[in-house]
């Protein structure tokens, strides 16, 4: 009868043994997967910024051209308002 009963520790003490295995294991991949989540992180932190610089450009170029076409059109309103006037006044002398 104590044969039985010393089959089941050992099995038991293997069991153990490869669950403190399993643990060492999970432990490492753990600590592995967590420098791989760090490293993605900082990653897609500097793609976030590279992106928002690069927004910003864009950003600035099209209010940059919308301030230039701004201008562009005043002048070029001035100058048929200009030829207007001097008509008129031309019109007026005859």
């Amino acid at each position: 009868m104590t044969e039985p009963e010393n089959h089941t520790l050992r099995l038991l003490r293997e069991l153990r043994d490869d669950i403190k295995a399993l643990d060492k294991k999970l432990d490492t991949e753990v600590s592995g997967l967590a420098t791989k989540i760090g490293a993605l992180d900082q990653r897609i932190d500097r793609n976030h910024e590279e992106v928002k610089k690069r927004l910003d450009s864009l950003r600035k170029a099209m209010v940059g051209e919308n301030i230039l076409g701004l201008y562009a059109t005043a002048e070029f309103e001035e100058r048929p308002t200009a030829v207007e006037e001097r008509l008129s006044a031309n019109e007026a002398r005859t």
